[in-house]
């Protein structure tokens, strides 16, 4: 097939040329034994955008070969923090540049609204690139005492080698950038593989990267379906460490392939079933706002969406009816109309999982305060859905969804609140509202989630930790925490002065 796809986007005409091969070596080439096809389809209309090459475990052979020579030849330990810094900037400013364009052809594959793409997943990956340029050429050790008259240790931050990357369809640009900079700026090279359900804006940012000037090989891009390209570089012997967004099911497999091959370094950031407290003393106006951001955001499809919500019983009818009342505002659209916050979820199947659970909250007895009512016509969307009179053992309230669906529940104290919030195998996120400042530390300490939000909800820095605890993950991404993912710390014993004497 053809190396490139000409797609129109429908509302705006205009023209998008998007890589359709594999990205090998700076250049987009067939597969090297497979015919299969990923096809990519936009969820707003269930039709087919355009189709692109489903590679094969020896197409990652060869994007490993290609990645395992430019480390050991123009990248890794062979260029300068400078240089690393200088074309991670540039790249940084090719996607400024394609701002709208990446933003749209965001939304035509996921679904999302192009405002919200190119205003904050595109503007924060921008920043992430630039952040982690900042700290290219600022990877250090240390220098340690030993016996100042005989000898000296020091230790050398080395990159870790060739690393394969695995992102998720929710934030498609978004982790790129968090899996990306970081490991180019420590001098890794990548093999990536984007979801199957949303390949293409990967292929327009490996474009950038060719631009942008960097050797062939650094970055290498490999859609695939994950039990193949996602098990081929778990499993492969010349990948010296893995990175995985995902689901909890899939981690467990790559991290089992991971230790049966070459005990490779992984990194996972895994699912996630969310818990938000809102106590009396809260502002309940802020709250219910941020309530709202935290399950509706990117339609819930976000592994910290706040997808638990318990409300003290003192104000637990009137903050209902005012979380009700907010969430019916949001309007979930095409994501090409300016008046959508949100847009369909990715696909059928993810459709018929989130409908799955609203019928199963239904039938567990679950009572709905807002949504639970399917739409007619085309398109994959779900509207907000809230669930009162929940109990713990519920589907609704134990699974993850990833769909715009909350389950409400109440507490009499800050003990039972604290008790039903870790009541969950995940720990990525967690919040909690209140204007009693000695509460807010009490509790944000007791959460067991590797982050807690305290009277806000699902807002990062990139120069701000994030990962998981329990089921949730192990490894941080974001902030100087993510360099030691893709470093080794080398120790080096100098001796200059001790003389050993032999025989013992």
């Amino acid at each position: 097939m053809a190396q490139t796809a000409k797609v129109v986007i429908p509302s705006t005409k205009r023209e998008v040329e998007i890589p359709t091969g594999l990205f090998i070596n700076n250049e987009f080439v067939p597969s090297a034994d497979s015919n299969e096809l990923i096809h990519a389809i936009n969820p707003a209309t269930e039709e087919a955008i355009c189709s692109v090459v489903a590679g094969s475990g020896k197409d990652i052979d060869l994007a490993v070969a290609a990645a395992r020579k430019a480390f050991i030849t123009t990248w890794g330990k062979n260029i300068t923090g400078f240089e690393r810094s200088r074309l991670l900037n540039k790249l940084a400013d090719l996607i400024e540049r394609d701002q709208q364009i990446l933003a749209e052809v965001e939304s035509l594959n996921n679904g999302k609204p192009v405002k919200i793409a190119r205003d904050f997943d595109i503007g924060d990956t921008i920043q992430c690139l630039r952040y982690y340029a900042g700290w290219a050429d600022k990877i250090v050790g240390q220098t340690i005492e030993v016996d100042n008259q005989k000898k000296l240790a020091f230790t050398r931050h080395d990159p870790i080698g060739v690393c394969g990357q695995i992102i998720p369809w929710n934030y498609p640009i978004n982790m790129w950038a968090w899996k990306v900079a970081p490991a180019l700026a420590c001098g890794c090279t990548i093999v990536m593989k984007p979801s199957e359900l949303t390949p293409l804006t990967a292929l327009l940012l490996s474009k950038l990267i060719a631009e942008a000037g960097f050797p062939p090989g650094v970055v290498n891009t490999i859609p695939s379906l994950g039990p193949v390209g996602g098990a081929a570089l778990s499993a492969h012997r010349d990948v010296d460490k893995v990175a995985f967004t995902g689901s909890t099911a899939t981690g467990r497999k790559i991290m089992e392939a991971a230790a049966k091959s070459n005990l490779k370094k992984v990194s996972l950031e895994l699912g996630g079933k969310s818990p938000q407290l809102i106590f009396e003393s809260a502002d309940l106006d802020q709250a219910a706002n941020w309530a709202c951001l935290g399950i509706l955001y990117n339609t819930g499809q976000d592994c910290t969406a706040g997808s638990r919500l318990y409300v003290q019983d003192s104000i637990y009818d009137k903050f209902v009816a005012l979380l009700v009342q907010k969430a019916k505002e949001l309007v979930i659209g095409d994501g090409f109309d300016e008046k959508s916050g949100g847009g369909p979820v990715v696909s059928k199947v993810q459709y018929d999982k989130v409908w799955g659970y609203i019928e199963d909250g239904k039938a567990q007895g679950a009572k709905l305060a807002l949504g639970g009512q399917k739409r007619s016509g085309k398109g994959y969307f779900v509207d907000p859905t809230i669930f009162t009179d929940i109990k713990q053992d519920m589907n609704i309230v134990r699974d993850e969804i990833f769909g715009p669906v909350l389950s409400v529940g109440g507490f009499k104290t800050e003990e039972e609140a604290i008790a039903l919030a870790n009541d969950t195998t995940y720990g990525l996120g967690a919040g909690l509202h209140s204007n009693d400042a000695n509460q807010c530390m009490r509790v944000s300490s007791a959460l067991e989630a590797g982050t807690v939000w305290v009277n806000q909800y699902n807002l990062l820095n990139n120069n701000v930790p994030f990962g998981g605890k329990k089921q949730s993950g192990i490894g941080r991404e974001l902030g100087s925490y993510a360099l030691e993912e893709y470093t080794s710390v080398k120790a080096v014993h100098w001796n200059f002065g001790e003389k050993l004497e032999w025989p013992l």
